[in-house]
């Protein structure tokens, strides 16, 4: 067995487009998965992630670069020969057949037993939570049950890969975070690897064991959740994973991994993680998290603490969020929880109140402005 259960390997994919020309889908990407990992492709419409999955599947060959499964090279193996299956947005269900002939019918066209395809399919929809239901048809049942029936029909195969092209996209934003949890759970049950396709930052988060990042078919960043979110490498991985704010400025100098950055828009130098490979001179972008800066009334540290003015706050229940004006027209906004149970509009802060705030370098990113 190999290392990995999926690998793409320096793969490209071209379309032609309807003007005569060539877009580059998926533009030298490298992959490896792990046996038994829940991976999210994460990133834009049109950054190549449905693509990459497609290629995966079988769907689509490479116009150069190799897609492995288990170590063995695909090639222009096609799909029904790969040991994957897929699971869309769309459900793809057969509406005409009942929930136990949906969830059964890959295993009749391999000829299986008749009694060992009961067998299977009452373990499938056990795993999905849909006992009880064998002989519902699909418009009987709710988006969250239609799901889970598209997802006991490509378990009911015993995958090695199960690949999901964001099959919670069609779902109400309450019963999409329900079934996150339950996807999530059902994986670790099962224990085979997932690859799951999304553009929802925080559904990638809870989720995955690792997420790769995707901006015009290339892969920008690979990690750990906390490390995407924590760690960015750039500025788009920054800006697409959750909310940040930007500052503008010049890298100075080096202290072990501590950049120190001249930023006009505080007059002011601001210290913080620095990126490998930075210069002196070179313009750079400060990225912090809302809910990373502090604010406080008055100068409580030496390092990276400036005067601001509240511009406005609103208040959302868990924190308040706050816009702060720190000069020449620069504005942060930051998130302060509400630690406090109360009901006063005086204990919150009030715009044109004058403040400080602090932006702790180990969570200040200095990153190359590209």
């Amino acid at each position: 067995m190999s290392e990995f259960a999926v690998e793409m390997r320096d793969v490209i994919k071209i379309f032609p487009t309807p003007e005569g020309g060539e877009v580059n889908a998926v533009d030298h990407v490298t992959l490896q998965i792990k046996h038994g990992e829940f991976f999210s492709l994460l990133g834009p419409s049109g950054c190549g992630k449905t693509t990459s999955l497609r290629l995966m599947a079988g769907f689509e060959w490479p116009t150069s670069g190799e897609v492995c499964i288990d170590g063995k090279l695909m090639g222009r193996t096609p799909p029904y020969l790969r040991t994957v299956n897929t699971v869309f947005q769309s459900y793809a269900l057969f509406q005409h057949m009942t929930v136990f002939q949906n969830v059964a019918f890959g295993l009749e066209m391999e000829k299986v037993f008749k009694a060992e395809i009961t067998r299977r399919v009452g373990e499938a929809l056990e795993m999905v939570k849909l006992v009880g239901m064998n002989n519902r048809k699909p418009k009987q049942l709710s988006g969250g049950q239609q799901q889970r029936v598209a997802l006991a029909r490509a378990l009911v195969k015993r995958p090695a890969v199960l690949l999901l092209d964001e099959p919670l996209g069609a779902l109400d934003l309450k019963l999409r975070k329900e079934m996150q949890l339950e996807l999530k759970a059902l994986q670790e049950q099962v224990g085979i690897t997932f690859i799951y396709v999304t553009h929802d930052q925080e559904e990638a988060l809870v989720m995955s064991d690792r997420i790769a990042v995707m901006s015009q078919g290339k892969v920008l960043q690979i990690g750990k959740p906390a490390e995407i979110y924590e760690r960015p490498n750039c500025r788009f991985v920054a800006d697409f994973i959750g909310e940040t704010n930007f500052l503008f400025g010049t890298f100075k100098s080096w202290e072990g991994d501590m950049a120190t950055v001249s930023v006009p828009g505080l007059e002011a130098e601001v210290v913080g993680l620095g990126a490998k490979g930075l210069s002196s001179g070179q313009k750079v972008i400060v990225s912090v998290r809302p809910e990373k800066i502090l604010i406080s009334e008055g100068s409580v540290f030496k390092q990276n603490c400036f005067q601001a003015r509240v511009v406005d706050t609103a208040y959302v229940g868990s924190d308040t969020r706050v816009i702060l004006d720190i000069g020449q027209g620069t504005r942060l906004n930051v998130w302060e929880r509400n630690k406090i149970s109360t009901i006063d509009p005086c204990a919150f802060y009030q715009p044109g109140q004058e403040v400080w705030i602090t932006l702790f370098p180990e969570n200040t990113q200095v990153l190359a402005e590209i």
